[in-house]
Order: structure tokens, then C-alpha cells, then sequence
């Protein structure tokens, strides 16, 4: 029998705060650069359709299932498994989320303080005048040639722990609260500017952007898309980490999961179209090249906002967008360790937060100077398809095994445990907030978790790791 929600722990206040919170977690760097690059390669509007097909049929049932785990235990995602089934090994699976979200957190907070010196730079006007060469080398300097990744690592990893130690309401909560709508604000503005840009010539014109991103272009879609749709849909939601266990752990018992599940999702998915629509007419208008790849954001943008009018400003906004959707989802992969301390070790959240902090800060500081200090710290491999030897550092080490790893197996065994082991009546019983709302996709949502999100996870897994190609 599942006991009665701890109100010791806290808990969300109201479903706006839920949604601003998981959503929060969802929306990240990869939305505002990665979706809307890999969205326009892929076939633009094309790739579109068959992402969203994919969130609705697997992203959102996997969101529910760890919803439904996380909510009926109010546990970490160690706990929840230990309390759902005793004296069987299922809750190694909260143990893989909970060393995914500080894997993944030591090496975000990095990304997080490239976003923040970006942002200093663009306050001081450093890239004024500046050639996409000598931006280029920018970059490259102040990854490779100094100690400014640590100390900007440092400054994001406080102002993390500032908002988790608050607590979920005071803390997380009330942070999501604001920055979420704040990041929605900007995004539109920057669009705006974007979309208005004068056109040069015909192909000199952000319309040019639009089309890039909309218009289907079905001979595009071939196996790799299908499955780089199917991937994006399932490691964009923060799925697998214990991120959402541990926010369903703080969900009441009045709120509906389904409805929620939906709006964050959706609004995920809006939110990195806006920052194509943000990025690329403006890509068009001043005629760069749109498939700039990973130098997209601290490459070439930089230049491109030098070169419209308002540009200094523009550019402000975008890196304090990044700034923001970097820190929502650190904020939930912090809580995750956090909420795990507290429970399991009986320590005050406020200690839980510190030593959390500070061990993630180390290990992230590998990886911040992982290409200065400890550059040669890592593995060689050969590449088969360039025939050259490829160096990988600790970085790049942790972002293969959380994401390629620790995400899909985690969410496998979630939505397997849920489908075939959990109690029929359980899930019910959470999804109608105990028989109060009626739940007309129960059998859809329970033939998706059985059925059909295990085998796609496992196809991409498999596909990812190269273990088995599909294409």
C-alpha cells in the first residue's frame, strides 16, 4: 500500500510551478541550438512532424511513467525503487539516474560557463568588429589556452546551488516561476528582430530561414533522421536521469499528471522551434552558412548579431537565454543528488547541497579544463570512417556514457518496470488522482509503455552505440 505524501519534503505549489519546473528541466542548450540545427538538416518541417510524433507516442509516456514512480513513493529515484520492490534489484535503475544527473551535470556546468563568459563578453562589446576567423579564435583560446572555463564553471555551479538549496517551493520553484517566462520572453523578441531583417537579395532574406526550418522536404527522410527524431524526442525530455522521479516525488496528489506531461512536452518542443525561428532567419539575411554545426552558437553568432542593426543588444539577450535554459535544467540535475543525500544519508538539505555542490564542482572541473590542463587526460581511439586517431578527453568521456549509456537503459528498465511489473491499479490510481478524473488513454498510454517506448528505446540505443546500425 503507498503511503500518504510527506509534506516534510516539500512539495510544488501550484501546477504552473510543476510545469515551469519539469519543464525547466527539459528545455536546455540542446533546445536552443542543437533541435532547430538538427531540425533544418534533417528535412525541416519533415523532420518537425515525425519529432512530434515520436514525444506523443513515446517522449510523454516515459515522462508519465516516471512521473507516476516518482509521485506515488515521494522518494529519489533510489528510494522509489527500493520501496516499489524490496529485496529485488530494480533500484540499481535509480542508481544509474542518480550517477547520470551528476555525470551530466559535471560536464553541463562547463557548457553553463561558456554561456556566462559569452555573455560578459557580449556586455563589454568584445566581439565588435570582429571576423568569424577572429571569433573562431576566441573561442578557441578561451577553451583551450587559459583557466577562465574553471572559474566560469565555478560561478554556474553557485548559482545553482544557491537556487536548490532553497528548497523546492522557495527555491526551485520559485526560480522556474521566473526564468522559465523569462526565457519564453526573450526568445520572442530575438525572433522578431530575426524575422524583420531586411532582405539583401532573394537568397539574402530571413523569409529564406523560415523555409529552411518549415517547409517538409520528405526526400530528406531516410533512416538516420528517423532515428535522430526518434533520439532527440527521448533524451531532450530529461527522461532517465531521475530528474523527473525525483520533481513527481514533489507533484500533489490533486495535480493531473497527463495533462501536465503534455503541456511540457509541448512546450519543449515550441520552445526549440522559437529558437529556430530566432536563429536562422537572421543566419539567412547576412549570409552564413546555416550548417555551421557545433561552432553555430559561440562561432558564429556572435558575428552574425554584430552585423544586424541592434545587434549589441540582441546579442545580450541570446546569451542570457542560453544563460537561463542552461541553468533551469542544472538546477533539476542537482536536485536529484540533493533530494538523494537527504533521504538516504538523513542530512539536512542544506549540508546535502553543499557536499553535492562541491563534488560535482571537481569533477566538473576536469572537464572544464579538459582541453588546457588535463587535455591528454582521456582515451585514443581510431576512427574507421576518417582513418585518423580521435582523442577522446574527460568531457567527452562522460557526455558518451551518461548519454549514449546510462539515459536509454535507465529509461528502458522505467518503462519496463512500469509496464509489466508495477500494479495495474497503482498506475490508475495516479493517473486519476485516485479515481476523481476520468483517464480515457489509460489502455493507449499502458499498450505504449508495454509495448511500444521499450522497443523504440532499445532500437536507438542500439543504433547509437553503433552496437547495431540501422542506417
Amino acid at each position: 500500500m503507498i503511503k500518504s505524501i510527506d509534506t516534510s519534503r516539500g512539495s510544488f505549489s501550484s501546477k504552473f510551478g510543476i510545469i515551469a519546473a519539469a519543464a525547466g528541466s527539459a528545455i536546455g542548450l540542446g533546445n536552443i541550438w542543437r533541435f532547430p540545427y538538427v531540425l533544418g538538416e534533417s528535412g525541416g518541417g519533415a523532420f518537425l512532424i515525425v519529432y512530434l510524433l515520436f514525444v506523443l507516442s513515446i517522449g510523454i509516456p516515459v515522462m508519465l511513467s516516471e512521473f507516476i514512480i516518482g509521485r506515488s513513493t515521494q522518494m529519489n529515484p533510489f528510494g522509489a525503487f527500493k520501496k516499489l520492490a524490496p529485496r529485488q534489484p530494480w533500484f540499481i535503475v535509480g542508481i544509474m539516474g542518480i550517477i547520470a544527473a551528476f555525470m551530466i551535470l559535471s560536464f553541463y556546468g562547463t557548457v553553463g560557463g561558456w554561456t556566462l563568459e559569452y555573455l560578459y563578453k557580449s556586455v563589454l562589446n568584445r566581439f565588435s568588429g570582429k571576423s568569424a576567423d577572429e571569433v573562431s579564435h576566441i573561442f578557441e583560446g578561451f577553451r583551450n589556452n587559459s583557466y577562465r572555463p574553471l572559474l566560469w564553471q565555478v560561478v554556474f555551479m553557485g548559482l545553482t546551488f544557491l537556487i536548490v538549496v532553497a528548497g523546492i517551493e522557495k527555491g526551485i520553484e520559485k526560480y522556474s516561476k521566473i526564468l522559465m517566462p523569462v526565457l519564453f520572453f526573450l526568445l520572442i523578441v530575438i525572433a522578431v528582430r530575426s524575422v524583420t531583417l531586411p532582405a539583401v537579395s532573394e537568397k539574402l532574406n530571413p523569409a529564406e530561414g523560415l523555409r529552411f526550418l518549415f517547409k517538409p522536404d520528405f526526400s530528406k527522410l531516410n533512416a538516420k533522421v528517423i532515428f535522430d527524431a526518434l533520439g532527440q524526442s527521448f533524451f531532450s525530455l530529461s527522461i532517465g536521469m531521475g530528474a523527473l522521479i525525483t520533481y513527481g516525488s514533489y507533484i500533489r496528489k490533486n495535480d493531473n499528471l497527463g495533462s501536465s506531461a503534455l503541456i511540457i512536452s509541448l512546450s519543449d518542443t515550441f520552445i526549440a522551434v522559437l529558437a529556430g525561428i530566432a536563429i536562422f532567419p537572421a543566419v539567412f539575411a547576412l549570409g552564413f552558412n546555416p550548417q555551421s554545426g557545433e561552432g553555430l552558437v559561440f562561432k558564429i553568432l556572435p558575428v552574425i548579431f554584430q552585423n544586424m542593426p541592434g545587434g549589441y543588444f540582441v546579442s545580450i539577450l541570446f546569451f542570457v537565454c542560453l544563460s537561463v535554459a542552461a541553468l533551469t535544467s542544472s538546477i533539476s540535475l542537482l536536485e536529484v543528488v540533493v533530494t538523494t543525500f537527504v533521504e538516504e544519508l538523513k542530512i539536512s538539505r542544506r549540508k546535502a547541497s553543499i557536499i553535492a555542490a562541491i563534488l560535482i564542482t571537481i569533477m566538473g572541473a576536469i572537464c572544464a579544463l579538459s582541453w588546457y590542463t588535463f587535455r591528454n587526460f582521456g582515451v585514443s581511439t581510431f576512427d574507421e570512417s576518417t582513418g585518423q586517431m580521435v582523442h577522446f578527453n574527460f568531457f567527452m568521456i562522460l557526455d558518451y556514457i551518461a548519454l549514449k549509456f546510462l539515459l536509454p537503459i535507465g529509461g528502458l528498465f522505467i518503462v519496463v518496470y512500469l509496464g509489466w511489473f508495477h500494479g495495474k491499479k497503482d498506475v490508475l490510481k495516479e493517473l486519476s488522482n485516485e479515481g476523481v478524473s476520468k483517464v480515457i488513454y489509460y489502455k493507449l498510454f499502458m499498450f505504449l509503455v508495454r509495448f511500444v517506448a521499450p522497443v523504440a528505446i532499445t532500437i536507438v540505443f542500439l543504433n547509437e552505440t553503433g552496437l547495431l546500425k540501422f542506417n
